[in-house]
């Protein structure tokens, strides 16, 4: 098996809220809505990076910081939506 960067890592719930499971659809638009803003923000965050890596051959650390942050939140807010998780996601990059 070949070692990849990016691990998930997601244990079985022995048991989830019945109330949290009903609501689930509606307790994400906050995230939902606050993610698409800053996803539109990480395109073109993305778009500046490219070019910088494409002529400096680095990734600006600022940049790799929002983006992977991003992309916990959205894979965070993604978990709890899909019940993986009864835990409500926060409103972080952490």
């Amino acid at each position: 098996m070949k070692d990849y960067p990016i691990t998930i890592g997601v244990e079985y719930p022995e048991r989830l809220s019945r109330l949290t499971t009903f609501f689930r659809c509606f307790m994400v638009i906050p995230h939902s809505i606050c993610l698409w803003g800053i996803g539109i923000a990480a395109g073109v965050v993305l778009f500046i990076s490219w070019w910088a890596i494409l002529f400096t051959a680095r990734y600006p650390k600022w940049a790799f910081e929002f983006v992977s942050g991003y992309l916990r939140w959205s894979t965070r807010v993604g978990g709890y939506y899909d019940l993986l998780t009864d835990k409500y996601p926060p409103f972080s990059f952490d």
